[in-house]
């Protein structure tokens, strides 16, 4: 196969000129456009969507969900040993597909409480 040299070929050094030489005719550009973007299909977005619809409508179901929901990551752990530390344990909940939602969900609860029923939420907050 025969393959013609040009200006177009890789050199370590490119310049102005050797970009515009390689840029395609001006009325061939009216032709090209960039690849259409795709949405990306999630399969959890309809939940994720009922969790950020869901209203908080009762002091009840509020104060279920400020117990349900903690404020700090459970997971987050030093492992010491005589005062050192061994191993350091990374929260894992921002691996939950449904983190931002359960940390919004938790503060319109705590807000609902606060505002609507007047109460100290300060239990809640460690």
């Amino acid at each position: 196969m025969y393959f013609p040299t040009s200006s177009c070929s890789s050199s370590p050094k490119v310049t102005e000129s050797k970009m515009k030489a390689c840029a395609p005719p001006e009325r061939l550009k009216q032709y090209i456009s960039p690849a259409p973007a795709y949405p990306r299909k999630n399969l959890l977005s309809p939940l994720s969507n009922w969790f950020e619809a869901l209203e908080v409508s009762s002091p009840k179901m509020a104060h279920w969900i400020c117990k349900l929901i903690p404020s700090q990551c459970p997971f987050e752990r030093d492992v010491q040993l005589f005062g050192r530390t061994l191993l350091h344990i990374p929260p894992m909940c921002k691996l939950n597909p449904f983190y931002e939602q359960f940390v919004v969900l938790r503060f319109r609860a705590l807000t609902f409480l606060a505002d609507q029923c007047g109460e100290d939420v300060t239990k809640y907050c460690r």
